[in-house]
């Protein structure tokens, strides 16, 4: 567990990240035949790094459906943080309409654990076993255990990711206002102000009108 913790941070991307605590979930948890990550937008669904088909068919199905384990957890910023189901086999009066479906999929137990830092809550690490009674206390534990360090790792990962991003962002809008002032004679303000009126009559992002200048030599 140590190992995965430190190699988490070590990942150069969020995918590469987010693989990687999948991946670390099938290797780590004993009875985990599956993993996936969801991410409610709204009440639609993303399913992140999956290691099986049958984690995206059961984010599918509960976005469908308005319900279901995964989805409760992802949706909760308070109260419930994980949930164990050892036998999905048997009455789910929780989730009536997902539980006989689920097993229709091969899913026999599951565990989900909300990711959070004391800063955000970042979806759900959703665990799946095609057997009923997979999931032990020991089980759940090791997946909280690596809930816990994924959490951290996926929020890190990603602020790099965007402060890489808003890096790229002022470097092409810097190249954008030279070309414009060196072709138009305009002073740095105006020369911006150039690129806020465009985007603005246009709806498009700055910095995508920024990349228009750089590649085309000017606006047409």
């Amino acid at each position: 567990m140590a190992s995965m913790a430190r190699d988490l941070l070590a990942q150069e991307s969020v995918g590469a990240t987010l693989e990687r605590i999948t991946a670390s979930a099938t290797e780590l948890v004993d009875g985990c035949d599956a993993a996936g990550i969801l991410v409610l937008h709204a009440r639609k669904v993303e399913t992140l790094a999956p290691t099986d088909q049958l984690v995206v068919d059961s984010d599918q199905l509960q976005e469908q459906l308005g319900e279901g384990p995964c989805f409760d957890v992802a949706q909760r910023a308070e109260g419930e943080r994980v949930f164990r189901i050892a036998d999905l086999t048997g009455e789910q009066r929780r989730w009536p309409a997902y539980a006989p479906r689920a097993q229709a999929l091969g899913v026999g137990s599951m565990m989900g654990f909300l990711l959070f830092t004391d800063d955000e809550d970042l979806g759900a690490l959703n665990l799946y076993s095609r057997k009923a009674g997979a999931f032990t206390e020991t089980s759940e534990l090791a997946g909280w255990l690596l809930a816990s360090h994924a959490a951290v790792a996926f929020s890190s990962a990603r602020t790099h990711a965007q402060m890489e991003q808003a890096v790229a962002t002022r470097h092409v809008i810097g190249e954008a206002m030279g070309i414009l002032m060196g072709s138009h004679h305009l002073a740095e303000d105006q020369a911006f102000d150039v690129l806020r009126r465009y985007s603005q009559e246009n709806n498009l992002k700055l910095r995508e009108v920024a990349r228009r200048i750089c590649e085309q030599g000017g606006l047409s």
